[in-house]
Parts: structure tokens; C-alpha cells; sequence
């Protein structure tokens, strides 16, 4: 069975919404994070999004080259979605129906790491339905004060602290936790 991994650029007050816009670019997060980023995709069987980040990663990624790009672009990509007709990406299933059942057999048929990147609002849901295995958070010293945050209010998430790591002289932590 695979395992759910959720990756996610965060600032200290929770907001994931648009890290390449500027706010997670000011940090020097040292050679530690790119590494991290490496190993995390290298050893990924899969990738989750959902509809919005797929459409902004599909515009930038295809072009993209070099051993982290080719692996990224290569990857079995699936995006929840009800409006997602014809994706354009390479290697793109759209999983529609019940989200739950839909990621349950995903899981179930993976050997591997299914990576959710980005996707606040579809790993709103995953959290909701107990589908996430592990949350990967690079997570940068700025207050932003208001965006869309990784978590909701809802019922309370139980995690276990696997790692934390200081990446980088700007206090950037690289914090991994456990279900």
C-alpha cells in the first residue's frame, strides 16, 4: 500500500497560497532543501493534485530540464477534478467521483509515495477523510497575515513529530510529520 505525502511551502502563520509569487523566494534555505526536494521526487511513484495547482505546474513544468524536472514531468500524475476535461500534461489521469474511495484505491495500488503538492483545498479534504500518511512542511520565517492557510477548522489532526530540521542560514525549517 502507498503511502500519502503531503509537501507543502508554508509560512508561520499556516498560508501555503503562492510561495513562488515571492514571500518563500526571499529565504535562503541552503543547499538542504533542494536536496530534500531531489530525494522526496526521486523517490515518489506518483503525484496528487488538485484542478488549480495542476493547471499552474502543467504551464510551468514541461519545459522545465535536468534530473529533477525529467523525474517530475515522467511521474504518473492524478488530479482531483470535476472540471478538468483534456489535461495536457504527459502521463495525467483526472480522478473524479468520490474522493475518498477514488484515493483509497490509489493508495491501495501504490507501492510507493503519492505526493500531494500544493492543493490546499484538496488536502483539506484528504485531512478530513484520514487519507494523509505523512505532511512535509518547508516552512519560512514570515508572518503573511492573511491567504489560503493549510489548515482549516475542523476536527483536530494527531500528528507525530518524525523530523525537524533547520535548512538554510534564514531560519527556514524543514518539518516532517507523521499520522
Amino acid at each position: 500500500m502507498g503511502r500519502l505525502v503531503v509537501s507543502e511551502f508554508m509560512s508561520l502563520d499556516g498560508v501555503v497560497e503562492d510561495p513562488a509569487g515571492d514571500w518563500a523566494g526571499q529565504f535562503d534555505q541552503g543547499p538542504e532543501a533542494g536536496e530534500f526536494k531531489l530525494f522526496e521526487t526521486m523517490n515518489s511513484e506518483c503525484q496528487l493534485y488538485g484542478r488549480v495547482t495542476y493547471e499552474e505546474f502543467a504551464r510551468s513544468w514541461p519545459g522545465e530540464q535536468g534530473e529533477f524536472a525529467d523525474k517530475f514531468n515522467s511521474l504518473p500524475k492524478y488530479v482531483v477534478s470535476s472540471t478538468l476535461r483534456n489535461p495536457q500534461w504527459g502521463n495525467t489521469t483526472v480522478l473524479g467521483g468520490d474522493l475518498a474511495d477514488q484515493v483509497s484505491e490509489l493508495k491501495a495500488a501504490a507501492t510507493g509515495d503519492i505526493v500531494v503538492h500544493g492543493s490546499a483545498t484538496l488536502v483539506h479534504a484528504l485531512l478530513d477523510h484520514g487519507l494523509v500518511d505523512e505532511l512535509r512542511l518547508i516552512v519560512f520565517p514570515i508572518v503573511l497575515g492573511g491567504g489560503r492557510k493549510l489548515f482549516k477548522t475542523g476536527a483536530p489532526v494527531k500528528l507525530k513529530l518524525a523530523s525537524a530540521t533547520p535548512v538554510g542560514p534564514d531560519g527556514v525549517l524543514l518539518l516532517v510529520y507523521e499520522r
